[in-house]
């Protein structure tokens, strides 16, 4: 008898000891996410910081030395994404310690509690091998077998409370297998980011150089490159304003899907929904980069390297490059154009990189790229169209590089 107490005491002991060492690791795990999460914040504020800088500087007169010390800026932001993206892995690792840590608790509280039903299974199997009749006559008194039979009734009832508990209990332990993955997944996902904003920064860094050698790092060359690239690139618009406005003759509007909010998503969550971007120019807006002529598009302005997310689902038309080098900037630069099945076709453009290939299906918030300044741009951001998908063709418009997509704008917040 001593030695079973001695044994049971034991047991109980390393049973608390054990949940204060799950509390106590649980309480660190917290602590040591809390302080990702700061820490995220503090990054993510200093990117914005730079943003707001870049998106400042983008109407003033541009020299050599301000491109230059652009590009340095968003050397700097890329930076701070790749090392957002550390901090969401490692935020990512402690979350995953936390989930497995709360799975085996759960195991645990199954193992327990499949225990006490086998017990109360055991009981109620021994009390119930008699009749109501028979536990009256063998007991000497009424009220001895009343409280027999109330006993029984307890035990059933209590029965059914620990199969129902049970059942809440491996509901839990579901959820945090699910959770499990979710998190496993994510931090997948993040460490492919961070591969591709690792080569983003390098190509900044190309960008840099190919800059100060191709103008010798003089203001007068840099000057006069400038004005070749805007005045090439304003005759590519003019050539394109007449073939849209041929295609717009032929626009059926009957064709296209009722506006309404939510047919598309944002490719980049704004601020005011818990995202990065801010719009910068809506559709229709005078341009100052195209001599006054209304903007074809909704520019979302979001640090380089944000990720971009598919509108809706659809087939990837085009995927191409409209940049002659990391200096002759043209048109859309990196561009991902997605035909979807009612009749809209998404365009996402002045990416930094993209993550698809022409023909690919893509569904709904899946990844296409990364925001970036490729193309005729002067600061980071996603130029986000959306065409009368029938209409859109595919033309080469020297000297912009590849081929850039025309057709019949319209105007996207119709519906995102």
């Amino acid at each position: 008898m001593k030695a079973r107490l001695t044994t049971f005491l034991f047991s109980a002991f390393y049973f608390l000891f054990s949940i204060i060492v799950f509390a106590a690791n649980g309480n660190e795990l917290r602590e040591a996410i809390d302080k990702k999460n700061q820490d995220l914040q503090k990054i993510n504020s200093q990117m914005q910081e730079i943003q707001d800088n870049l998106e400042g500087v983008q109407k003033e007169g541009q020299t050599l030395k301000k491109e230059v010390g652009k590009i340095d800026k968003q050397i700097n932001q890329i930076k701070l994404g790749v090392r957002s993206s550390e901090v969401v892995i490692e935020k990512l690792g402690l979350e995953v310690q936390s989930t497995q840590s709360e799975i085996v608790d759960a195991e645990d509280a199954i193992t327990a509690k499949r225990e006490a039903i086998i017990r109360t299974l055991q009981e109620l199997q021994l009390k119930d091998g008699d009749n109501s009749l028979i536990i009256f006559l063998k007991n000497k008194s009424l009220a001895e077998s009343a409280f027999e039979i109330q006993g029984l009734s307890d035990l059933s009832a209590n029965l059914a409370g620990e199969v129902n508990e049970m059942q809440s209990l491996k509901n839990t332990l579901n959820e945090k297998v699910d959770t499990l993955s979710g998190q496993k997944q994510a931090k997948e996902g993040e460490y492919y980011n961070l591969k591709n904003k690792q080569s983003i920064t390098e190509d900044l860094k190309k960008t840099k150089q190919y800059l100060l050698e191709q103008t010798k790092n003089q203001e007068k060359n840099y000057q006069q490159q400038l004005s070749e690239l805007e005045k090439q690139q304003m005759a590519i618009s003019d050539e394109i304003s007449v073939l849209e406005d041929e295609l717009r003759r032929a626009f059926d509007v009957s064709a296209l899907p009722s506006k309404r909010p939510g047919v598309l998503a944002w490719p980049i969550k704004l601020k005011q929904d818990g995202g990065v971007g801010r719009i910068t120019q809506h559709q229709g807006e005078v341009s100052y980069l195209y001599r006054g002529k209304p903007h074809n598009g909704l520019d979302i302005g979001a640090p380089l390297g944000t990720p971009v997310y598919a509108a809706d689902d659809g087939v990837v038309e085009a995927v191409d490059n409209n940049d002659k080098n990391f200096y002759r900037k043209y048109q859309y630069g990196k561009y991902v154009l997605i035909k979807h099945n009612n009749n809209l076709a998404t365009l996402y453009a002045h990416l930094s990189r993209y993550t698809v290939g022409k023909g690919a299906n893509v569904r709904k918030g899946d990844l296409i790229g990364y925001s970036g300044n490729t193309g005729y741009s002067t600061g980071p951001h996603l130029h986000f169209g959306v065409y009368w998908a029938p209409s859109v063709q595919m033309k080469s418009i020297p000297p912009a590089m590849g081929l850039v997509p025309i057709g019949v704008v319209i105007n996207p917040e119709d519906y995102l």
